[in-house]
Protein backbone atom coordinates (compact mmCIF):
# COMPACT_ATOMS: atom_id res chain seq x y z
CA UNK A 1 0.00 0.00 0.00
CA UNK A 2 1.37 3.42 -1.01
CA UNK A 3 1.70 6.25 1.49
CA UNK A 4 -1.16 8.10 -0.22
CA UNK A 5 -3.39 5.00 -0.07
CA UNK A 6 -2.67 4.64 3.64
CA UNK A 7 -3.43 8.33 4.27
CA UNK A 8 -6.64 8.17 2.25
CA UNK A 9 -7.75 5.08 4.17
CA UNK A 10 -7.23 6.99 7.41
CA UNK A 11 -9.13 9.97 6.05
CA UNK A 12 -11.98 7.72 4.97
CA UNK A 13 -12.23 6.42 8.53
CA UNK A 14 -12.27 10.04 9.74
CA UNK A 15 -15.16 10.78 7.41
CA UNK A 16 -17.12 7.72 8.54
CA UNK A 17 -16.70 8.69 12.21
CA UNK A 18 -17.66 12.28 11.37
CA UNK A 19 -20.90 11.23 9.66
CA UNK A 20 -21.82 9.10 12.66
CA UNK A 21 -20.97 11.90 15.11
CA UNK A 22 -23.07 14.38 13.14
CA UNK A 23 -25.95 11.88 13.28
CA UNK A 24 -26.39 11.36 9.57
CA UNK A 25 -28.94 8.62 9.04
CA UNK A 26 -27.60 5.11 8.22
CA UNK A 27 -29.16 5.35 4.75
CA UNK A 28 -27.36 8.64 4.06
CA UNK A 29 -24.07 7.19 5.27
CA UNK A 30 -24.63 4.15 3.05
CA UNK A 31 -25.15 6.51 0.10
CA UNK A 32 -22.26 8.92 0.74
CA UNK A 33 -19.40 6.68 1.86
CA UNK A 34 -19.00 4.81 -1.48
CA UNK A 35 -18.90 8.17 -3.27
CA UNK A 36 -16.17 9.30 -0.91
CA UNK A 37 -14.20 6.17 -1.78
CA UNK A 38 -14.48 7.15 -5.44
CA UNK A 39 -13.16 10.63 -4.60
CA UNK A 40 -10.11 9.21 -2.79
CA UNK A 41 -9.53 6.76 -5.66
CA UNK A 42 -9.54 9.69 -8.10
CA UNK A 43 -6.99 11.61 -6.00
CA UNK A 44 -4.74 8.54 -5.85
CA UNK A 45 -5.00 7.77 -9.56
CA UNK A 46 -4.20 11.38 -10.49
CA UNK A 47 -1.51 11.65 -7.77
CA UNK A 48 -3.25 14.71 -6.32
CA UNK A 49 -2.66 15.45 -2.65
CA UNK A 50 -5.87 16.47 -0.92
CA UNK A 51 -4.04 19.53 0.45
CA UNK A 52 -3.76 20.98 -3.06
CA UNK A 53 -7.17 19.96 -4.39
CA UNK A 54 -9.18 23.04 -5.36
CA UNK A 55 -12.73 23.78 -6.51
CA UNK A 56 -11.41 24.18 -10.06
CA UNK A 57 -10.63 20.44 -10.09
CA UNK A 58 -14.17 19.41 -9.18
CA UNK A 59 -15.39 19.22 -12.78
CA UNK A 60 -12.46 16.99 -13.75
CA UNK A 61 -13.35 14.65 -10.87
CA UNK A 62 -17.02 14.55 -11.95
CA UNK A 63 -16.00 13.65 -15.52
CA UNK A 64 -13.73 10.92 -14.13
CA UNK A 65 -16.52 9.56 -11.94
CA UNK A 66 -18.98 9.61 -14.87
CA UNK A 67 -16.60 7.61 -17.07
CA UNK A 68 -16.25 4.99 -14.34
CA UNK A 69 -20.01 4.88 -13.79
CA UNK A 70 -20.62 4.21 -17.49
CA UNK A 71 -17.90 1.57 -17.50
CA UNK A 72 -19.45 -0.23 -14.52
CA UNK A 73 -23.11 0.07 -15.55
CA UNK A 74 -22.98 0.39 -19.32
CA UNK A 75 -25.09 3.55 -19.20
CA UNK A 76 -25.23 7.08 -17.83
CA UNK A 77 -26.96 7.84 -14.47
CA UNK A 78 -30.76 8.03 -14.70
CA UNK A 79 -30.81 11.48 -13.08
CA UNK A 80 -27.51 13.09 -14.03
CA UNK A 81 -28.07 16.36 -12.15
CA UNK A 82 -28.98 14.57 -8.90
CA UNK A 83 -26.02 12.23 -9.39
CA UNK A 84 -23.61 15.17 -9.79
CA UNK A 85 -25.03 16.94 -6.75
CA UNK A 86 -24.42 13.87 -4.57
CA UNK A 87 -20.77 13.84 -5.58
CA UNK A 88 -20.49 17.58 -5.03
CA UNK A 89 -21.97 17.14 -1.57
CA UNK A 90 -19.56 14.38 -0.54
CA UNK A 91 -16.57 16.39 -1.77
CA UNK A 92 -17.79 19.41 0.18
CA UNK A 93 -18.26 17.40 3.39
CA UNK A 94 -14.88 15.70 2.99
CA UNK A 95 -12.95 18.88 2.24
CA UNK A 96 -14.56 20.86 5.06
CA UNK A 97 -13.76 18.03 7.48
CA UNK A 98 -10.13 17.69 6.41
CA UNK A 99 -9.30 21.30 5.48
CA UNK A 100 -11.62 23.26 7.79
CA UNK A 101 -13.36 25.15 4.98
CA UNK A 102 -14.41 24.77 1.35
CA UNK A 103 -13.87 26.02 -1.24
CA UNK A 104 -10.26 26.67 -0.34
CA UNK A 105 -9.33 30.30 -0.93
CA UNK A 106 -6.65 30.36 -3.59
CA UNK A 107 -3.48 32.35 -3.06
CA UNK A 108 -3.19 35.43 -5.30
CA UNK A 109 -1.88 34.33 -8.67
CA UNK A 110 -0.56 37.78 -9.68
CA UNK A 111 0.72 40.93 -8.02
CA UNK A 112 -2.48 42.64 -9.18
CA UNK A 113 -4.66 40.10 -7.32
CA UNK A 114 -2.46 40.51 -4.24
CA UNK A 115 -2.84 44.29 -4.40
CA UNK A 116 -6.63 44.05 -4.75
CA UNK A 117 -6.73 41.67 -1.78
CA UNK A 118 -4.77 44.17 0.29
CA UNK A 119 -7.17 46.97 -0.73
CA UNK A 120 -10.19 44.85 0.18
CA UNK A 121 -8.73 44.01 3.59
CA UNK A 122 -8.20 47.68 4.38
CA UNK A 123 -11.60 48.61 3.00
CA UNK A 124 -13.33 46.02 5.18
CA UNK A 125 -11.55 47.29 8.32
CA UNK A 126 -12.45 50.89 7.42
CA UNK A 127 -16.14 50.03 6.96
CA UNK A 128 -16.17 48.19 10.30
CA UNK A 129 -14.13 50.59 12.46
CA UNK A 130 -14.98 53.96 10.91
CA UNK A 131 -18.52 53.33 9.66
CA UNK A 132 -19.75 50.53 11.95
CA UNK A 133 -21.33 48.65 9.05
CA UNK A 134 -22.79 45.18 9.55
CA UNK A 135 -21.15 42.07 8.10
CA UNK A 136 -23.77 41.59 5.37
CA UNK A 137 -23.42 45.21 4.22
CA UNK A 138 -19.62 44.96 4.16
CA UNK A 139 -19.71 41.75 2.13
CA UNK A 140 -22.05 43.36 -0.42
CA UNK A 141 -19.81 46.38 -0.79
CA UNK A 142 -16.62 44.34 -1.00
CA UNK A 143 -18.14 42.19 -3.75
CA UNK A 144 -19.02 45.28 -5.76
CA UNK A 145 -15.61 46.85 -5.04
CA UNK A 146 -13.81 43.77 -6.38
CA UNK A 147 -15.94 43.90 -9.49
CA UNK A 148 -15.06 47.55 -10.06
CA UNK A 149 -11.31 47.05 -9.56
CA UNK A 150 -11.33 43.99 -11.83
CA UNK A 151 -13.08 46.00 -14.55
CA UNK A 152 -10.14 48.40 -14.63
CA UNK A 153 -7.74 45.69 -15.82
CA UNK A 154 -4.16 46.85 -15.62
CA UNK A 155 -5.42 50.32 -14.70
CA UNK A 156 -6.30 48.76 -11.36
CA UNK A 157 -2.62 48.45 -10.43
CA UNK A 158 -1.32 50.56 -7.57
CA UNK A 159 0.37 53.28 -9.62
CA UNK A 160 -2.41 53.54 -12.22
CA UNK A 161 -5.15 53.55 -9.58
CA UNK A 162 -3.67 56.72 -8.06
CA UNK A 163 -4.64 58.51 -11.30
CA UNK A 164 -8.16 57.05 -11.51
CA UNK A 165 -10.25 59.21 -13.85
CA UNK A 166 -13.87 60.27 -14.03
CA UNK A 167 -14.11 58.72 -17.51
CA UNK A 168 -13.18 55.28 -16.13
CA UNK A 169 -15.84 55.60 -13.44
CA UNK A 170 -18.47 56.71 -15.96
CA UNK A 171 -17.61 53.82 -18.28
CA UNK A 172 -18.00 51.32 -15.45
CA UNK A 173 -21.35 52.73 -14.30
CA UNK A 174 -22.64 52.67 -17.88
CA UNK A 175 -21.65 49.03 -18.40
CA UNK A 176 -22.87 48.01 -14.93
CA UNK A 177 -26.27 49.67 -15.37
CA UNK A 178 -27.30 48.09 -18.65
CA UNK A 179 -30.81 46.65 -18.36
CA UNK A 180 -31.11 47.21 -14.60
CA UNK A 181 -33.84 48.99 -12.62
CA UNK A 182 -33.14 52.45 -11.21
CA UNK A 183 -33.30 51.18 -7.63
CA UNK A 184 -30.70 48.49 -8.39
CA UNK A 185 -28.42 51.00 -10.10
CA UNK A 186 -28.76 53.32 -7.10
CA UNK A 187 -27.56 50.49 -4.85
CA UNK A 188 -24.46 49.99 -7.00
CA UNK A 189 -23.64 53.71 -7.00
CA UNK A 190 -23.88 53.76 -3.18
CA UNK A 191 -21.31 50.94 -3.05
CA UNK A 192 -19.03 52.71 -5.52
CA UNK A 193 -19.17 56.03 -3.64
CA UNK A 194 -18.23 54.20 -0.45
CA UNK A 195 -15.21 52.58 -2.10
CA UNK A 196 -14.03 55.87 -3.61
CA UNK A 197 -14.24 57.58 -0.20
CA UNK A 198 -12.07 54.85 1.27
CA UNK A 199 -9.54 54.98 -1.58
CA UNK A 200 -9.13 58.72 -1.03
CA UNK A 201 -9.10 58.40 2.75
CA UNK A 202 -6.35 55.77 2.55
CA UNK A 203 -4.33 57.92 0.09
CA UNK A 204 -4.68 55.38 -2.71
CA UNK A 205 -6.19 57.97 -5.05
CA UNK A 206 -5.30 61.65 -5.21
CA UNK A 207 -8.79 63.13 -5.40
CA UNK A 208 -12.06 62.22 -3.65
CA UNK A 209 -14.16 61.14 -6.65
CA UNK A 210 -17.18 59.98 -4.68
CA UNK A 211 -19.07 63.18 -5.55
CA UNK A 212 -18.92 62.43 -9.29
CA UNK A 213 -20.90 59.19 -8.86
CA UNK A 214 -24.52 60.24 -9.35
CA UNK A 215 -27.26 57.66 -9.10
CA UNK A 216 -30.55 57.74 -10.98
CA UNK A 217 -33.48 59.77 -9.71
CA UNK A 218 -35.69 57.74 -7.39
CA UNK A 219 -39.22 59.11 -7.24
CA UNK A 220 -41.15 59.52 -4.00
CA UNK A 221 -43.36 56.43 -4.29
CA UNK A 222 -41.02 54.29 -6.37
CA UNK A 223 -39.44 52.48 -3.43
CA UNK A 224 -42.48 51.88 -1.26
CA UNK A 225 -41.61 48.69 0.59
CA UNK A 226 -43.82 45.64 0.16
CA UNK A 227 -45.86 44.44 3.11
CA UNK A 228 -48.10 41.43 3.53
CA UNK A 229 -51.68 42.22 4.48
CA UNK A 230 -52.84 41.39 8.04
CA UNK A 231 -55.26 38.74 6.79
CA UNK A 232 -52.48 37.05 4.80
CA UNK A 233 -50.21 36.92 7.82
CA UNK A 234 -53.03 35.56 9.97
CA UNK A 235 -53.70 32.78 7.46
CA UNK A 236 -50.11 31.51 7.45
CA UNK A 237 -49.94 31.81 11.25
CA UNK A 238 -53.07 29.67 11.54
CA UNK A 239 -51.57 27.21 9.07
CA UNK A 240 -48.38 26.76 11.10
CA UNK A 241 -50.22 26.74 14.45
CA UNK A 242 -52.20 23.71 13.31
CA UNK A 243 -49.12 21.93 11.96
CA UNK A 244 -47.78 19.95 14.92
CA UNK A 245 -44.94 18.34 12.99
CA UNK A 246 -41.35 19.26 13.95
CA UNK A 247 -41.05 21.54 10.91
CA UNK A 248 -44.48 23.03 11.63
CA UNK A 249 -43.45 23.94 15.20
CA UNK A 250 -40.21 25.46 13.91
CA UNK A 251 -42.00 27.47 11.23
CA UNK A 252 -44.54 28.73 13.76
CA UNK A 253 -41.75 29.90 16.08
CA UNK A 254 -40.06 31.61 13.13
CA UNK A 255 -43.23 33.42 12.12
CA UNK A 256 -44.26 34.45 15.63
CA UNK A 257 -40.89 36.15 16.16
CA UNK A 258 -41.12 37.87 12.79
CA UNK A 259 -44.73 38.98 13.19
CA UNK A 260 -44.47 40.10 16.82
CA UNK A 261 -41.13 41.90 16.78
CA UNK A 262 -40.51 42.69 13.11
CA UNK A 263 -37.05 41.14 13.30
CA UNK A 264 -34.78 40.74 10.31
CA UNK A 265 -34.23 37.20 9.05
CA UNK A 266 -30.62 37.15 10.22
CA UNK A 267 -31.65 38.35 13.67
CA UNK A 268 -34.08 35.45 14.07
CA UNK A 269 -31.63 32.69 13.13
CA UNK A 270 -28.84 34.20 15.26
CA UNK A 271 -30.90 34.13 18.47
CA UNK A 272 -29.23 32.03 21.19
CA UNK A 273 -30.73 30.17 24.12
CA UNK A 274 -29.40 32.77 26.57
CA UNK A 275 -31.18 35.55 24.66
CA UNK A 276 -34.45 34.33 26.17
CA UNK A 277 -34.68 35.41 29.79
CA UNK A 278 -37.73 33.37 30.79
CA UNK A 279 -37.79 34.57 34.41
CA UNK A 280 -37.63 38.30 33.63
CA UNK A 281 -39.62 37.82 30.39
CA UNK A 282 -37.06 39.69 28.27
CA UNK A 283 -35.85 38.93 24.75
CA UNK A 284 -32.33 40.13 23.91
CA UNK A 285 -31.85 40.96 20.22
CA UNK A 286 -28.63 41.75 18.37
CA UNK A 287 -29.55 43.80 15.32
CA UNK A 288 -27.50 42.47 12.43
CA UNK A 289 -27.59 45.59 10.29
CA UNK A 290 -26.76 48.25 12.89
CA UNK A 291 -24.91 46.24 15.52
CA UNK A 292 -27.24 47.63 18.22
CA UNK A 293 -28.69 45.56 21.07
CA UNK A 294 -32.33 45.70 22.19
CA UNK A 295 -34.18 44.33 25.19
CA UNK A 296 -37.76 43.59 24.21
CA UNK A 297 -40.60 42.21 26.34
CA UNK A 298 -40.89 38.46 25.85
CA UNK A 299 -44.58 38.22 25.06
CA UNK A 300 -46.65 35.13 25.70
CA UNK A 301 -47.51 34.00 22.16
CA UNK A 302 -43.99 34.11 20.64
CA UNK A 303 -42.56 32.75 23.91
CA UNK A 304 -44.89 29.74 23.85
CA UNK A 305 -44.16 29.11 20.16
CA UNK A 306 -40.39 29.08 20.80
CA UNK A 307 -40.79 26.93 23.91
CA UNK A 308 -42.91 24.40 22.01
CA UNK A 309 -40.23 24.20 19.32
CA UNK A 310 -37.44 23.78 21.89
CA UNK A 311 -39.26 21.05 23.79
CA UNK A 312 -40.76 19.09 20.91
CA UNK A 313 -38.84 19.77 17.69
CA UNK A 314 -35.33 21.13 18.13
CA UNK A 315 -32.73 18.47 17.27
CA UNK A 316 -30.35 17.53 20.07
CA UNK A 317 -27.28 19.74 19.67
CA UNK A 318 -24.46 21.34 21.64
CA UNK A 319 -24.86 24.57 19.68
CA UNK A 320 -26.30 27.54 21.60
CA UNK A 321 -28.33 28.93 18.70
CA UNK A 322 -32.06 28.40 19.13
CA UNK A 323 -32.76 27.32 15.57
CA UNK A 324 -30.92 24.27 14.27
CA UNK A 325 -31.10 22.54 10.90
CA UNK A 326 -33.75 19.82 10.90
CA UNK A 327 -31.52 17.33 9.05
CA UNK A 328 -27.91 16.28 9.56
CA UNK A 329 -25.54 17.90 10.06
CA UNK A 330 -27.44 19.46 12.98
CA UNK A 331 -25.93 22.92 12.95
CA UNK A 332 -27.19 26.52 13.14
CA UNK A 333 -28.41 28.15 9.96
CA UNK A 334 -25.68 30.20 8.29
CA UNK A 335 -28.03 33.00 7.29
CA UNK A 336 -31.63 34.04 7.13
CA UNK A 337 -32.34 32.49 3.71
CA UNK A 338 -34.25 29.64 5.39
CA UNK A 339 -36.99 32.15 6.25
CA UNK A 340 -37.53 33.05 2.60
CA UNK A 341 -38.27 29.42 1.75
CA UNK A 342 -40.46 28.99 4.86
CA UNK A 343 -42.63 32.03 4.14
CA UNK A 344 -42.84 31.27 0.42
CA UNK A 345 -43.89 27.68 1.11
CA UNK A 346 -46.48 28.71 3.68
CA UNK A 347 -47.95 31.35 1.36
CA UNK A 348 -48.30 28.80 -1.44
CA UNK A 349 -49.89 26.28 0.92
CA UNK A 350 -52.45 28.92 1.96
CA UNK A 351 -53.16 29.78 -1.68
CA UNK A 352 -51.91 33.36 -1.26
CA UNK A 353 -50.51 35.12 -4.32
CA UNK A 354 -48.68 38.37 -3.56
CA UNK A 355 -47.81 41.17 -5.97
CA UNK A 356 -44.71 42.41 -4.16
CA UNK A 357 -42.03 40.82 -2.03
CA UNK A 358 -43.00 37.79 0.01
CA UNK A 359 -39.99 37.19 2.25
CA UNK A 360 -39.30 38.04 5.90
CA UNK A 361 -38.90 41.74 5.09
CA UNK A 362 -42.52 41.85 3.90
CA UNK A 363 -43.52 40.57 7.35
CA UNK A 364 -41.21 43.11 9.01
CA UNK A 365 -42.79 45.90 6.97
CA UNK A 366 -46.26 44.67 7.93
CA UNK A 367 -45.32 44.89 11.61
CA UNK A 368 -44.06 48.44 11.15
CA UNK A 369 -47.34 49.44 9.49
CA UNK A 370 -49.42 47.84 12.25
CA UNK A 371 -47.50 49.82 14.89
CA UNK A 372 -47.80 52.99 12.84
CA UNK A 373 -51.57 52.63 12.47
CA UNK A 374 -51.91 51.86 16.18
CA UNK A 375 -50.51 55.32 16.93
CA UNK A 376 -47.10 54.19 18.18
CA UNK A 377 -44.58 57.08 17.92
CA UNK A 378 -42.08 56.85 15.11
CA UNK A 379 -39.05 56.75 17.42
CA UNK A 380 -40.56 53.84 19.37
CA UNK A 381 -41.15 51.92 16.12
CA UNK A 382 -37.52 52.57 15.24
CA UNK A 383 -36.41 51.18 18.61
CA UNK A 384 -38.41 47.99 18.06
CA UNK A 385 -37.07 47.52 14.53
CA UNK A 386 -33.49 48.36 15.53
CA UNK A 387 -33.14 51.49 13.39
CA UNK A 388 -30.44 54.06 14.04
CA UNK A 389 -32.41 57.09 12.93
CA UNK A 390 -35.96 58.30 12.36
CA UNK A 391 -35.14 58.67 8.68
CA UNK A 392 -34.77 54.89 8.42
CA UNK A 393 -38.17 54.37 10.04
CA UNK A 394 -39.86 57.17 8.10
CA UNK A 395 -39.93 55.08 4.91
CA UNK A 396 -42.80 53.11 6.49
CA UNK A 397 -44.93 56.26 6.41
CA UNK A 398 -45.42 55.51 2.72
CA UNK A 399 -47.09 52.23 3.66
CA UNK A 400 -49.35 53.73 6.33
CA UNK A 401 -51.07 56.52 4.45
CA UNK A 402 -54.54 54.96 4.87
CA UNK A 403 -54.40 55.35 8.63
CA UNK A 404 -52.41 58.55 8.98
CA UNK A 405 -55.49 60.77 9.38
CA UNK A 406 -56.19 59.10 12.72
CA UNK A 407 -52.59 59.06 13.93
CA UNK A 408 -50.67 62.06 15.17
CA UNK A 409 -47.04 61.66 14.18
CA UNK A 410 -44.00 63.86 14.31
CA UNK A 411 -43.00 63.47 10.69
CA UNK A 412 -39.30 64.19 10.04
CA UNK A 413 -38.59 67.19 7.90
CA UNK A 414 -38.46 66.42 4.20
CA UNK A 415 -40.44 63.18 4.45
CA UNK A 416 -43.63 63.02 2.46
CA UNK A 417 -46.34 60.63 3.71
Amino acid sequence: MSIQSFENSSRFDQLRVHLEAERYSPSTQWLLLPLAQHFFAYLEEKSIAIEVFRAAGLEDFLRWALRHFRKRNGRAPNHLFRWRERYRRVVQITMRLLRGHWPVVAEPATTLEAFHGDVMGGYDNWMLEMRGLATVTRLTRITEARRFLSSLGQHGEKEALEKLSVNEIDAYIKSRSAGLRRATIEGYTVCLRSLLRYLHNSKRIDVDLSSVVIGPRIYDNEQIPSALRPEEIQRILDDTRQDRSPIGRRDHAFLMLLVTYGLRAGEVVSLCLEDFDWKKEILHVRHTKTGAHSELPLLRDPGEAVLSYLQESRPRSSHREVFIRMVAPYRPYKGGSILFSVIGRRLRAAGIVTCGKKGPHAVRHARAVSLLRAGVPLNTIGDVLGHRSEQSTAVYLKLGTDGLRAVGLDVPKGVSP
